[in-house]
Formats: structure tokens, C-alpha cells, sequence
């Protein structure tokens, strides 16, 4: 359910060594996960259940390991989506995921999904987001997190609603947008990411 190509090719420039894997030996060996995602929330947790990934991803963050969620990947980390039915998430984070409506409350319809470059609005001060500002980033999106704790939104932008853009507690972030297709802002939230994991901060 991954966009693992393009993730993959952003830490190769970014001379990152990375492993791509399903095997829960070698992925413990990790110093951090990233979870990126395409598709449907309720297939992509069918096969997280499947692989029994989704109990060893939960171990790996309650020992302090680092996880990057990404688009579908952000999603995955909360409670439940309403996408082809109510389907259970990781629940690493408190929210759901709903459909962007299409209509304004004017009446007045938009486009769904949401794709193209919107700009970031930083809530507060994270690691994560050190050296952004007001940049542009990449979303290709018809679902959005919605009844998120406000203290777990770092950035956001605007499509009719606010869209939690940027998300984190602890060691658990999450971007909606992609921040490998994302230009030298997205390339600076990876930098950033793998920064925390070898400084090993919170």
C-alpha cells in the first residue's frame, strides 16, 4: 500500500541507509520506521493485521522507537476511518479520518481529493519542522484527520477545513502531505526525522 519507490529515492539523496521489509527481525534492527502509504485505510490495515505488523509497530513505539507516518501512513495512525466502512487504526494518536464533504458550508462545491500544493500554517515549535515556515507542500488526499488534540497538531493548511498537516507526540509523527514529493520543505522534514533518530531526542 506504499509509496515506497519515491520515499525510498528521497533517502537515497538524502544518503540515508534504509532497508525496505516486511520481516519483523530485520525491521527491529531499525533505529527508526517510516509507514507510507496509498490507498484504502481499510485494505492497508487488512494487511498490517495480516503480517501482524500492526502489534509489532505498537511494541516498537512503546520501546521508543521513531515512526514517521505518511499520507495514508499519518492516517493509519489513529483511532478509526470512516473509509469503505468504520475500520480500526493503530490508535497512536487520538482523531478520525473522514472524507473531505465537497460541499462548502456556502453551498458552493470543490474538488475531492485534495491534491496539489497548499501551504503549511505551523501550530507550534516541533524538531520536526526546524527551518520551515509558511512553505508550500504536496497533498494528494480525499480523507483528513478530524476531533485531533490540539496539542498533538504541529501544522496545518487549509481546503474548506483545517487539515492536520503535520502531527506528533513523543516519537510518533505523522505528515498528510508527501514530504518526499514535496520540494526542498519536504526534504528538510526528512532531514529533520532522521536528525531526532541519530540524536535519539524526543
Amino acid at each position: 500500500m506504499g509509496n515506497l519507490y519515491s520515499v525510498s529515492k528521497a533517502l537515497e539523496r538524502m544518503d540515508v541507509p534504509y532497508v525496505i521489509s516486511s520481516d519483523q527481525e530485520v525491521l527491529a534492527k531499525a533505529d527508526s520506521l517510516i509507514l507510507p502509504g496509498v490507498g484504502s485505510f481499510r485494505d492497508a490495515m487488512a494487511i498490517l493485521k495480516e503480517t501482524e505488523l500492526d502489534r509489532f509497530i505498537l511494541n516498537e513505539v512503546n520501546r521508543g522507537k521513531k515512526l514517521l507516518g505518511i499520507c495514508l501512513g499519518m492516517q493509519l495512525l489513529y483511532g478509526e476511518s470512516e473509509e469503505n466502512g468504520v475500520t480500526e487504526g493503530l490508535g497512536l494518536l487520538e482523531g478520525r479520518v473522514v472524507r473531505f464533504s465537497g460541499v462548502t458550508q456556502q453551498g458552493e462545491r470543490y474538488k475531492v481529493p485534495h491534491m496539489g500544493w497548499n501551504k503549511l500554517d505551523i501550530q507550534q515549535e516541533s524538531p520536526l519542522l526546524d527551518g520551515l515556515e509558511d512553505d508550500f507542500v504536496y497533498f494528494v488526499h480525499s480523507y483528513y484527520v478530524t476531533g485531533f488534540a490540539s496539542e498533538e497538531l504541529l501544522a496545518s493548511s487549509s481546503y474548506d477545513v483545517q487539515v492536520p498537516a503535520v502531527v506528533g507526540r513523543g516519537n510518533v509523527f505523522g505528515t498528510q502531505f508527501h514530504p518526499e514529493k514535496s520540494s526542498d520543505a519536504g526534504l528538510a522534514i526528512l532531514k529533520n526525522f532522521v536528525g531526532l533518530t541519530e540524536k535519539g531526542e524526543r
